[in-house]
């Protein structure tokens, strides 16, 4: 007993099972995973020294240095630690009390690095990559479901193909059994009953053909099946496509209200993508332009033997310094900054072009879909006249008044004409599928 598959409950299998739609979703765990590298550049950090040297019974010096780091988004780092060290060789700069010496404090770049720096341009830029990387997967799945359609339609097309065929071959072994008997009873020539038997074989050979090319297009379909463990299965000669596809369509791709006046071109994955690509690169220009500052970094830090006591902490007991960098050419920074606004012109040369290839598209299939509609009233009356002929010379052949000849010729009129209408509608369906993905329109299959 035959079983019909629809169009929904294809792509429901093809969302849900299909390897490379699960490999998009990779795509965002990999960002996500890259947006957690990222954020440990600011995770807090416990360091230890130890540094010892004995030689000869003699103790040269014995250093440990433990600190605790807390890195802040900007660029700011506050700093707790202990030093204690003794040796006989020790470097004076190196002596501490003999319980060791406490320290707290922050350390800070005040020009080049404040607002900006290398650790701060990773963190937004792996957001804002993430963010893409969900763009691209709708891109992606979308891509995969209008694959995996065409191969659908294609299989809906062989199958009527084959259809048609069989019901006319139908008609050729009646025609020749009513031709037969009439050549053996002496009322039709001998020629007739040949030409009846050529006509009735190339229904054979066409419906043949028919049957190997909707084989094909099963296998191909077949392709896009899974099952979950990533199980490939093939698809089994009781289900059929389903004929009425044509009333399901824009349902199925959630296209049935599309038109250009809800078309936000913004909104469109392609363009989002472009624009979190746009704002990467700007953060890089940032990065680039911050390089351009002189580097200035300072540290100050509390020094105390007794850190219990809150008011050991003061002023007159410290540790400081200031780093200065300048590079007097800035020609490597100078080229980077370049390069970066270079980067970023062209995305948005990119971002614009996209916009208007994307809209004047999407307006082409529109248009094209409304002509579909037009020739496919054309069509469906003219299969309707051919119909008609058909049987008005088959009421005359079998009277008498008409030749099998001229009842073949309106027949294959009639076949040739159908079979036009078939692939029309296979157009119009390859054309729908190519709305959803030109415009990226997200739909919520159900397995």
């Amino acid at each position: 007993m035959a079983s019909i598959m629809t169009l929904s409950e294809y792509l429901g299998y093809v969302k849900t099972y299909h390897p490379i739609v699960k490999q998009a979703n990779l795509v965002i765990n990999d960002s996500e995973a890259k947006l957690l590298k990222v954020r440990g550049a600011f995770d807090p950090k416990i360091e230890v020294d130890f540094d010892k040297k004995q030689f000869k019974e003699k103790e040269y010096y014995n250093k440990l240095n433990g600190a605790f780091k807390i890195p802040t988004y900007y660029g700011l780092e506050f700093k707790a630690n202990f030093e204690n060290n003794n040796g006989i060789y020790l470097n004076p700069e190196n002596s501490v009390p003999t319980d060791g010496l406490y320290a707290a404090g922050v350390s800070a770049s005040l020009l080049k690095g404040l607002l900006i720096n290398k650790r701060m341009a990773s963190l937004k830029q792996a957001k804002l990559f993430l963010n893409q990387a969900k763009q691209d997967q709708q891109i992606l799945v979308n891509e995969i479901l209008y694959e995996a359609s065409l191969a659908y339609f294609d299989w809906l097309k062989t199958f009527n193909e084959k259809l048609i065929y069989d019901s006319f071959l139908e008609n050729a072994v009646i025609r020749f059994d009513v031709t037969k008997r009439a050549f053996l009873a002496g009322e039709k020539p001998s020629i007739d009953t040949l030409e009846a038997g050529i006509t009735l074989k190339n229904r054979k050979l066409n419906l043949e053909k028919a049957r190997i090319k909707l084989v094909k297009s099963s296998l191909e379909l077949s392709n896009f099946l899974w099952l979950n463990d990533n199980i490939p299965i093939e698809l089994q000669d009781h289900i059929i496509p389903d004929t009425a596809t044509i009333t399901n369509v824009d349902t199925t791709f959630n296209i049935a209200l599309f038109n250009n006046a809800n078309f936000d071109i913004e909104n469109h994955p392609k363009i989002k993508s472009l624009e979190f690509k746009i704002k990467s690169l700007n953060v890089d220009r940032q990065l680039k332009l911050n390089n351009l500052l002189p580097q200035l970094d300072v540290q100050y830090n509390f020094l105390t033997e007794t850190p219990r006591q809150a008011n050991s902490l003061n002023v007159d007991n410290y540790k400081a310094g200031i780093t200065f960098k300048l590079p007097i050419f800035l020609r490597k920074e100078r080229a980077d900054l370049k390069m970066a606004k270079i980067k970023l012109q062209d995305a948005e040369l990119e971002n614009e072009a996209t916009k208007v290839v994307i809209t004047n598209k999407v307006n082409a299939i529109q248009q094209e879909l409304e002509s579909f509609v037009i020739q496919s009233d054309f069509i469906a009356s003219i299969v309707k006249d051919y119909g008609t002929l058909l049987k008005a010379e088959e009421r005359k052949f079998f009277l008498g008044e008409s030749s099998l000849f001229l009842v073949n010729y309106r027949e294959s009129k009639l076949i040739e004409t159908r079979l036009k209408a078939v692939e029309l509608e296979n157009k119009f369906f390859e054309s729908k599928a190519n709305l959803f993905k030109t415009a990226v329109v997200n739909i919520d299959i159900a397995e």
